[in-house]
């Protein structure tokens, strides 16, 4: 470990890992000069878990990744693999399997030897070879891919390659750096639940680096949010998505529409809730706020609804239709509240609300539990 990296306290909790955890990153600390990159984060990474690290760009989870495969060593802090210390093993001797983007195949070899590398380095006999290679070949689904070359292949086959290069071996843990960042839109999304059903079948636990906010809500049993090299939230896709902790993931998880105000009144178990532009309504008493406390309330377009009629069950503010955008199964509208705010629906194409027009006045709603206090 490099000297100061952890107090008394943190090398206690690293001789006292979990049986469950596999990965567990401890204060670790990355810093290039006066730039944290890594700002002192702890998460654990449980066994057979799939865990996404999501982020904007330089917000600290490639190099994160990079630290725990070895290609990086910490600034501080500790990172544990199988319960044992690694922060400054060699990457050859942490025997974890690793996705790049790019795939990193190698072009003069053909699948079989690309799959066969990682075990000839680690001295298997002939005969063991040819059985992993063929057995990780039928669970990526390329059988009978043994002796093209990569160039004979398509993006989402050379990316199967890959994987199976980095699964032959039975590592530990599965590394995954944006490894659909280069196939197209349909293909991409087939690789998602692809890679997340074989990772489901062989259950090994993975750590996967995206931007992409879609793709981490559709892979990954827990997400962790980073910004600016630390980690907002760590949850699983309903919590990051229904239960935003702060403002950050609210707006970097999808998109959500913010109304800043204050409390006016505490109603049994609700709050009332007046903007800065005048619109009022009741919150979910969740958090412990006082009255004339300032607050950032979220909701997300999808949930809230257009009417021309009054429903008690429901949130319900006037508006004016400003703009009206058909992208395919939905309409988006933006709704004029009052001259200061403004607020994003998103409606299903098939709801009577795909009529309105611009100017057209309507009725916007939404269930209490549509709205989070952040």
């Amino acid at each position: 470990m490099p000297k100061g990296s952890q107090g008394a306290e943190s090398k206690e909790r690293m001789g006292q890992s979990n049986d469950r955890v596999k990965v567990h990153l401890i204060n670790l600390e990355k810093r290039f000069g006066d730039v944290a990159a890594v700002d002192k984060i702890t998460v654990e990474v449980y066994e057979g878990e799939f865990l996404t690290l999501l982020g904007p760009s330089g917000s600290g989870k490639t190099t994160t990744l990079m630290l725990i495969a070895g290609f990086e060593f910490p600034t501080g802090g500790g990172i544990l693999i199988g319960g044992k210390d690694v922060s400054t093993v060699r990457p050859s001797k942490r025997n974890i399997g690793m996705v790049f983007q790019n795939y990193a195949l190698f072009p003069h070899m053909t699948v079989y030897e690309n799959i066969a590398f990682p075990l000839k380095m680690r001295k298997f006999n002939k005969s063991e070879i040819l059985e992993k290679v063929e057995t990780v070949l039928d669970k990526v689904k390329l059988l009978g891919f043994e002796r093209r070359y990569p160039k004979q292949l398509s993006g989402g086959q050379q990316q199967r390659i890959a994987l199976a290069r980095a699964m032959v071996f039975d590592p530990p843990v599965l590394l995954m750096d944006e490894p659909l960042g280069a196939l197209d839109k349909k293909l991409r999304e087939y690789m998602q639940i692809e890679i997340k059903n074989i990772q489901r079948d062989l259950k090994i636990t993975t750590i996967y680096v995206t931007h992409d906010q879609s793709e981490a809500l559709t892979m990954s049993d827990r997400i962790a949010v980073f910004n600016q090299g630390r980690i907002e939230q760590v949850g699983t896709p309903d919590e990051i998505y229904d239960q935003p902790s702060n403002k950050f993931v609210a707006d970097f998880i999808g998109e959500t529409n913010f109304i800043e105000g204050s409390i006016t009144a505490i109603e049994d178990d609700r709050y009332r809730f007046k903007s800065i532009g005048g619109s009022e309504f009741h919150l979910v008493k969740k958090k412990e706020i006082s009255v004339d406390g300032k607050v950032t309330v979220a909701i997300r377009p999808e949930k809230i609804n257009l009417s021309f009629e009054k429903d008690h069950g429901f949130n319900q503010l006037m508006g004016v239709v400003e703009e009206v955008i058909y992208v395919g199964e939905t309409r988006r509208y933006r709704i004029k509240l009052n001259d200061q705010e403004s607020i994003v629906v998103k409606q299903q194409t098939y709801f009577e609300s795909q009529s309105l027009k611009v100017m057209d006045k309507v009725l916007v709603g939404w269930p209490l539990q549509g709205a989070q206090i952040l």
